[in-house]
């Protein structure tokens, strides 16, 4: 299940972007059973898909010549694709915790996991799952960048200095995979551990943004 993660992972997010001919890549099915390895596929697959859903709404984003109402569906769409993204980064970060035996299974999709620290071992930062998450997103640049290179109506300068972007974009992914396997490795060998980290995005729940719980109380009073 761990073994060779980084390669397997980028695999899966080139494979899905070449067949999806760009983003966003096809939707992923239903979650599988109790199977943890393939949970865990699905819920990589699950963040690169909502990763690329936000990456082709940042393009909507940003045309000029759309009313304000189309922006501001385009803006409502990448506040929800970037909260499941998020979701689906926890929900990786879960199963992996899980497998390496760093986590309560009982309590791993609480609001407060159990962490299960072995002695002496340091605490990560950064989470297998956020490693994943920018690897997605290394992998739209690359797609995006390689397609620079392969232009037809620009001249050569401009396909040329995409390539050199496109090697650098390529050596930053390979830089992140590195560091995604050491740290499965240090976790297995008791030498690191890292935890569930719950983003509790306020601004996109309606109990907690304050604007929306006033736009409420004042429906509420007119009611």
């Amino acid at each position: 299940m761990l073994t060779d993660l980084s390669r397997q992972t980028s695999h899966l997010h080139d494979a899905t972007l070449i067949a999806a001919g760009g983003p966003p890549v096809a939707t992923v099915g239903a979650a599988p059973g109790n199977d943890r390895a393939a949970l865990l596929w699905h819920w990589i697959a699950t963040n690169h898909f909502f990763n690329s859903s936000l990456w082709a709404e940042e393009d909507l984003a940003r045309r000029t010549t759309v009313s304000d109402t189309e922006i501001a569906k385009n803006k409502r769409a990448i506040d929800k694709y970037n909260q499941a993204r998020n979701d689906a980064t926890e929900r990786v970060d879960e199963i992996l915790l899980t497998e390496l035996g760093l986590v309560d299974a009982a309590s791993a999709q609480t609001d407060s996991p159990v962490a299960k620290v072995p002695p002496n071992a340091r605490l990560n930062s950064e989470t297998a799952g956020s490693i994943i998450d920018r690897m997605s997103i290394m992998a739209l640049k690359i797609h995006a960048m390689r397609a620079q290179t392969q232009r037809t109506d620009v001249d050569d300068s401009h396909r040329q200095s995409s390539a050199v972007k496109l090697d650098k974009l390529l050596q930053q992914r390979s830089d992140l995979g590195a560091c995604l396997d050491a740290l499965i490795a240090d976790t297995q060998a008791g030498k690191a551990y890292f935890k569930v980290y719950r983003q509790f995005k306020m601004y996109n729940d309606p109990r907690f943004n304050p604007a929306l719980v006033a736009e409420r109380a004042a429906s509420q009073g007119q009611a």
